[in-house]
């Protein structure tokens, strides 16, 4: 069959969107009709060529849809099912599957960051014949994609097409981070270094910890209004003194810092940030070699915990379920964290206003070339 695609030939180049043929699903995989796709600084990162990829390649990992085909041996999904697409599949019985952190599994990581399937082929092919590699095994920026089963995670249909896909990385990125790794508790001061698609979220995770207090950090004070509506109660922008503000909300430092942009010099800041015995958890994504200097005496005296946490250190087959049933109670607002819509034919302009950091998240919606 054909798919409408988005195609990354080189770096730094504006998308290419074209027919690819599409190959049925083999063994233990599904084809998915997909209804809605998030757009992620983390797919900049390979268009950039900060994270090198084997090209071509159909980018987009954050995304969902309705199953349409089952490849042999599928048995735990069915025609008609709505999925959300996951990143980071896990197999259930290596070593930290059976320690709680499937989130960790590293039985899908060759072919993850490859861009094939799991036994090291294609599913989408050029025109010309050529194998066109799938990022994170999705490739969500696509009209249909080709995905093994241990990738997807059966949703509600009453969650919308577009709430659904924002579960499969930022908002589970976000929430996961406060809920799972950071373990905010109720009347806990937060502050959330940058309010872009996984800031906003880690703000709305804060908000349903109970946070007492939600600050949020950003260099653009545009994206103002939309952290305060997220569950913000305070906004520092970054060309005010930081920690001059904070010391006047929180004389003794804050519990939980976040850093939810990926720059070296406000990973360091957070820890200045933080009070004696709180924690400092690094979200945002740097390139692979990026390091900064600890002030280690000063960590050790004052027992703050530094760590990192990857998409939410989640159990997505526990937490998409969980997080898309506080979004129908009323206590995950993730349509808000919506900023923009577009059709697929649009892609780039949704990549440059996300670059321009333009407030919420951008979504591509696939029943027709305009949302």
């Amino acid at each position: 069959m054909k798919a409408q695609a988005a195609v990354m030939y080189s770096v730094n180049a504006p998308l290419k969107v074209e027919a690819l043929d599409l190959s049925p699903p083999g063994r233990g995989e599904v084809l998915i009709r997909m209804g809605a796709a998030g757009v992620c600084h983390s797919d900049y990162h390979v268009i950039s060529g900060q994270a090198g990829h084997d090209l071509p390649v159909v980018l987009g990992h954050e995304g969902a849809g309705e199953i349409v085909a089952l490849g042999e041996g599928v048995t735990d999904f069915a025609l008609g099912d709505h999925v959300v697409l996951s990143w980071i599949p896990y197999c259930d019985a290596c070593f930290f599957c059976d320690h709680n952190q499937t989130h960790l599994c590293q039985t899908y990581k060759g072919p993850l960051w490859d861009g094939t399937m799991m036994d090291g082929t294609c599913r989408f092919f050029s025109n010309a014949g050529g194998p066109v590699r799938h990022l994170s095994m999705l490739a969500c920026w696509a009209d249909h994609v080709v995905v093994p089963q241990e990738s997807c995670v059966r949703m509600d249909k009453a969650v919308p097409f577009e709430i659904a896909a924002l579960l499969g990385c930022a908002v589970t990125t976000g929430v996961g981070a406060v809920l799972n790794r950071a373990e905010v508790t109720p009347g806990s001061t937060v502050a959330v270094i940058g309010a872009g698609g996984v800031g906003l979220s880690i703000i709305m995770g804060a908000k349903l910890a109970g946070a007492s207090q939600i600050i949020a950090v950003d260099s653009a004070p545009e994206t103002e209004a939309k952290a305060r509506e997220m569950g913000a109660t305070e906004f520092i922008a970054a060309a005010e003194s930081v920690a001059d503000r904070l010391g006047i909300l929180v004389p003794y430092g804050v519990d939980h810092v976040f850093e939810a942009v990926g720059k070296r010099a406000l990973q360091r800041a957070a820890i200045d940030y933080c009070r004696p015995g709180g924690k400092v958890i690094f979200v945002g994504m740097d390139a692979n070699d990026a390091t900064i200097d600890l002030p280690t005496t000063g960590i050790t005296r004052s027992e703050i915990m530094v760590t990192g946490s990857i998409f939410g250190s989640a159990c997505t087959t526990r937490d998409f379920v969980a997080y898309a049933q506080h979004y129908l109670d009323g206590k995950l607002p993730i349509d808000r964290l919506i900023g923009r819509r577009y059709g697929l034919q649009q892609i780039n302009e949704a990549v440059a206003d996300m670059l321009a950091g333009k407030p919420g998240r951008g979504v591509i919606l696939f029943d027709g070339d305009t949302p």
